[in-house]
């Protein structure tokens, strides 16, 4: 499993934008339809709010990737 660290600089980043920014999607419309399918999670819980808040010390599963949040 790859894992991708991002360090955040404020108090959140939404989920749909961290997807695109680390590059594991495209897109935010792939990034949306990604977590509409239930193809992300967080802390091993599928999570589908497209706007949810991530903070420092989560960590997002999609596909074969590891995104931990410092």
């Amino acid at each position: 499993m790859e894992t991708i660290t991002f360090e955040l600089k404020g108090d959140y980043i939404e989920l749909i934008k961290l997807l695109k920014f680390t590059g594991v999607c495209d897109t935010g419309g792939e990034a949306k339809q990604c977590v509409e399918d239930g193809l992300v999670k967080l802390h091993q819980n599928i999570e589908t709010q497209k706007r949810k808040k991530i903070r420092k010390g989560d960590l997002i599963y999609f596909q074969n990737v590891e995104i931990k949040i410092i």
